[in-house]
């Protein structure tokens, strides 16, 4: 484990504007630098860098963070090595911390994340050891290469093998982790067992989950992936998206495929932009994230019906997150195919030409929905529209909502304004320009502005500002992390001091304090602002002292309040 106080001196010592300006060349503007962002397809620059708040923001596809988050996102390194890059470039050696051999460790206090870690370690190392496994590896044409830079692994058969790797295998950690499982009669063991293992990684290559496939035909689940953790949410991770980041910007595409199988054994074949759902269907989560990579998706399923099944439920749960600067296509493999033994009998040229005729979305909403319907008839019409009505509603990307309802009422023979009116569908939305976009943003908090501040002049800080922390919501919350982190670090700048905090905050609200920190005005009189923010919020906290006071003294019978009550609750009712 590299010390988190390691990790917080490096991200003071380096300069993010000289991490980036070697992958991405930045010119100066004004206080910052700025270039055509490298995370998706622009003509005119929209990513642009603080020196002063040591961040990267892109106005164009919203991708922000610090020199690691760079490092991760851009370089496709995971957290770890993106540690070590910085600390070589700025001539630091990476300490890792160590621990008392003769200390029994306490897996719950550690978390799940160490858990899932050894877990992934001890499988795969298990694979090493087992003929069988890399035999099936080898049988399904994957090498040692494609095996390591997957991680993959082997669970051996067996009912508690990972008690060789954690000795309390009674820890509650390893149950909430979804490694261990207890039946009906209190009886724990593992939940994988002789399966194929694939880990599942978040951003920064942490492992997060498993997927196990069966070696054995005749077993079932064929897949079985680890449950819902509080680390692991099926809806909003994609298998192998760690791996492929790199790829899918150099191609300038993502492919989505069905299982992990698809995944290795295309990046196998030279496809490695490819990704999988996690035994659900795509949802709008997976389509946001994808976005934030590149602006086309290829969706690519079994050619039974199963997959064409897979790819219309896609389709549906990816309309919400539209937007009209987006690509999504459909590939549809012959019957007898998947993706893995497509690319397998034919190869990387023959899957890509597939690729490049894959069906654009809106072509194929409109085959589907005139699959079994000759609109021939009124009533053909009908079902027409009211199949069309549903799709039609949750379509919010102006363009391509007015372009498929034109083709829609073409087809059905209505006007355009008909069919608004009998669907009782919404109005187009108007395209605002981005400055009006801008300007349209929801005012900060008073909290929230003192937050910003802080985070720019840490050393503003004192002990008295804890008094602001009234509540344990989670701008409170905020609030109390902050003013701790400042306390402790006042030289830090406003990057470190957000790593710093990141484990304590709500992670939406962490992430608006990163855009909104990006967007201050750096001309700004830091201090004098803070001190204002200071003096409402001694204010408001003055008004819930008094608001207080009041309800206790007005709750009381009038002839019961001594002099100095009967006077206080005169003030403080003309001052309400």
């Amino acid at each position: 484990m590299i010390p988190e106080s390691f990790i917080q001196e490096l991200l003071n010592r380096v300069d993010i504007v000289d991490v980036v300006d070697k992958s991405v060349p930045l010119k100066k503007a004004g206080a910052n630098y700025s270039a055509c962002c490298p995370f998706h397809n622009e003509k005119s620059p929209s990513f642009t860098v603080s020196p002063t708040k040591q961040f990267y923001h892109c106005f164009g596809c919203g991708a922000h963070g610090t020199a690691l988050g760079f490092l991760m996102e851009y370089a496709g390194l995971s957290f770890v090595e993106a540690v070590h890059e910085l600390a070589k470039g700025v001539g630091m050696i990476v300490p890792q911390e160590t621990r008392d051999p003769d200390r029994v460790p306490q897996k719950a206090v550690v978390g799940l994340q160490e858990a899932l870690q050894q877990a992934a370690s001890y499988y795969k190392a298990e694979l090493k050891k087992s003929e069988r496994a890399i035999a099936y590896l080898k049988a399904r044409g994957l090498s040692g290469q494609i095996a390591a830079k997957f991680q993959i692994g082997y669970a051996p058969a067996g009912w508690q093998n990972l008690q060789t790797v954690f000795p309390q295998y009674e820890n509650e950690a390893l149950g909430v982790a979804g490694l261990v499982v207890t039946n009906e009669q209190g009886k724990r063991y593992d939940r994988f067992r002789d399966r194929i293992m694939f880990p599942i990684h978040d951003q920064k290559g942490q492992v997060i989950g498993f997927g196990g496939r069966v070696i054995n035909p005749e077993d079932t689940p064929k897949y079985y992936n680890s449950p819902e953790t509080p680390l692991f949410q099926k809806g909003h991770e994609l298998y192998g998206l760690f791996v492929a980041r790199r790829a899918i910007r150099d191609a300038g595409r993502v492919l989505v495929v069905e299982g992990y199988m698809d995944v290795v054994a295309l990046a196998q074949y030279g496809i490695e932009y490819a990704v999988a759902a996690l035994g659900t269907a795509t949802t709008p989560f997976h389509i946001t994230k994808l976005m934030r990579q590149t602006d086309e998706i290829v969706f690519s399923f079994d050619g039974d019906n199963a997959g064409r099944t897979a790819a219309w439920r896609a389709a549906m749960n990816a309309l919400p997150a539209l937007t009209d600067g987006l690509k999504l296509r459909f590939l549809f493999l012959p019957k007898e195919h998947d993706p893995d033994s497509y690319v397998r009998e034919f190869g990387k040229e023959a899957f890509e030409r597939e690729m490049q005729n894959a069906m654009p979305l809106s072509q194929y909403i409109i085959q589907h929905l005139g699959e079994s319907n000759p609109l021939n008839s009124q009533e053909d019409k009908v079902t027409f529209l009211n199949e069309a009505e549903p799709i039609l509603k949750q379509i919010s990307a102006p363009r391509f909502a007015l372009l498929l309802r034109k083709r829609i009422a073409e087809l059905a023979q209505v006007t355009e304004q008909e069919m608004q009116s009998m669907l009782r569908l919404p109005a187009p939305q108007k395209i605002a320009p981005k400055a009006m976009a801008r300007q349209m943003r929801t005012p900060l908090s008073i909290k929230k502005r003192f937050v910003l501040m802080l985070l720019m002049q840490p050393q503003l800080a004192n002990a008295e500002h804890l008094q602001f922390v009234q509540n344990t919501n989670e701008e409170d919350v905020l609030l109390n992390a902050v003013i701790h982190a400042a306390l402790g670090q006042p030289q830090s700048k406003p990057a470190t001091l957000l790593h710093c905090i990141a484990s304590q905050v709500d992670a939406k609200l962490l992430s608006e304090i990163q855009r909104e920190l990006h967007l201050l005005d750096e001309s700004l009189d830091i201090a004098l602002e803070f001190s204002g923010a200071c003096a409402q919020l001694t204010e408001m906290m003055t008004d819930v002292r008094d608001n207080q006071l009041l309800s206790s003294l007005q709750e009381k019978p009038f002839a019961q309040l001594t002099h100095e009550e009967r006077e206080l609750l005169k003030k403080l009712t003309l001052k309400r």
